[in-house]
Formats: C-alpha cells, structure tokens, sequence
C-alpha cells in the first residue's frame, strides 16, 4: 500500500475526508494527496478498520461519534491548521489530486470558493435518483441566490478562516448546501470545474438508495428555506 506523502512540516492545504466504512478505497484516495497537503481522515464511527488503516498510511486521524455528513466534515474543518482546506469523498468517486487547480485559484484571489461539478465517467458513476435531486437542488440554490452551478459535489477548496467565519451550522447532508448558501450571502466569488466522477467503491451512505436521495433532499431544502444570514467576510469575499 503506497503511504501519503504529507510532509512533517505545516501543511499547505489541509484535505477533510469524512469516512464511514471506507477500508477498501482509502489506499486508492489517500495515494492521490497532493505532496506536501495533508490528509484529515475524520472517522465517523467506522467498524471496518478505517481509522487504523488511514494511520498506517500517514493520514491524520480525527474522531467524529456524532453521525452524519456535516458533523464530519465540520469535524474536518475544525481540526484543521491550514490557510486552505479542501473537502473530498472518501470513496474513490473523487480524485483529490484535482485540487490542485481549486487551490490555485483560491490563493491567486480568483475564487473563494471553488467547486467540482461531477461528471460521471462508466456505468452506476452516478444513479439516476441522485442526479435528479441534484438537479432539483441546483435549481433551488440558483432561485435563493442567483447563482448557476450545476453541482452541489463534495469536491471543493476554501481559505478556513473564511469558511469558518460562515457559521455552518448543519450537521447533516445540508452541509455542503450549507456551505454554498452563506457564501454567497456573503458575496463570495464561486466558481466550478467539470470532474471526473468515477464509480465508488462499496456502498454509498448517503444517495445510493432513493430514500436516501430523499433524506439527502429534504435536509437540503431545509437549508434553503432559511433567512439569508447576512454574513461577512473580511480578506478574500467581495
């Protein structure tokens, strides 16, 4: 098993992997940090192994019990020391060697948010009940906030002090939504980038059922039936 190359020396980009049971993949995603980035392997309570296995290859191991997407990733963002960090699936769907251009981006001023829009590459990539609440999402997002992205998807950079200064408050499958919806109350610059969405490895925790799909919609409208928050944020957002 090839071992991640992070560097003992600070971090450039911290990079959160939120995990539940993803033994199989992580060798695969971990292999692929960029050198000199870390990996924040938060565990969500895994009974397969993931947590030692992430260890044993390099990562930094952060425990999440409370369960659910957004606590994970929060957990991620907390435990992180990078100026930027970046959120991916633990899964092997996502290659996070491609953020290589987020990052770039973010620390040149040209976005403040940076976002992957998933294109799905060979059979069962993507199931067609989680395309289609993916489509209603992004056409909700753009009625709330003007914005025309495509794609909700894990993949994305961010400066951290910024993104914690958002005030995320979901701990569920809003998070992400979440995410995107105060950053442009607070006049982020937000961009997208096709990426490759490649078939995951085991079973998916969030859209891989239509109930699923549907619990993942409903935490998501949630988010969006909420006032703007008026945030600000000093340095990098117009």
């Amino acid at each position: 098993m090839k071992a991640v190359t992070t560097s003992p020396t600070p971090p450039d980009v911290d990079v959160v992997l939120p995990c539940l049971n993803e033994a199989e993949a992580l060798p695969w995603v971990l292999s692929r940090i960029p050198h000199g980035w870390r990996a924040l392997v938060v565990d969500n309570g895994s009974t397969d192994g993931s947590a030692a296995l992430a260890l044993e290859l390099g990562a930094r191991v952060v425990h999440e019990p409370r369960r659910g997407f957004g606590a994970a990733c929060h957990a991620g963002l907390t435990a992180a020391t990078a100026d930027i960090v970046c959120f991916c699936d633990c899964d092997a769907s996502l290659d996070p060697s491609l953020l290589v251009r987020f990052v770039r981006e973010v620390r040149s001023g040209e976005a403040d948010l940076v976002l992957g829009r998933r294109r799905p590459q060979g059979k069962g990539a993507w199931p067609a009940h989680a395309r289609a609440g993916n489509l209603a999402l992004a056409r909700m997002l753009r009625r709330r906030t003007g914005l025309r992205l495509h794609d909700l998807g894990p993949l994305r950079a961010a400066r951290r002090e910024s993104l914690l200064a958002l005030g995320l408050s979901d701990r569920r499958s809003g998070y992400p939504l979440q995410m995107v919806v105060h950053a442009a109350d607070a006049g982020w610059r937000i961009t997208e980038h096709d990426v490759p969405y490649l078939p995951r490895t085991g079973d998916s925790k969030v859209t891989g059922t239509w109930r699923g799909t549907w619990q993942a919609v409903r935490d998501m409208s949630r988010v969006l039936a909420q006032p703007p928050t008026g945030t600000t944020v000093g340095g990098t957002a117009r």
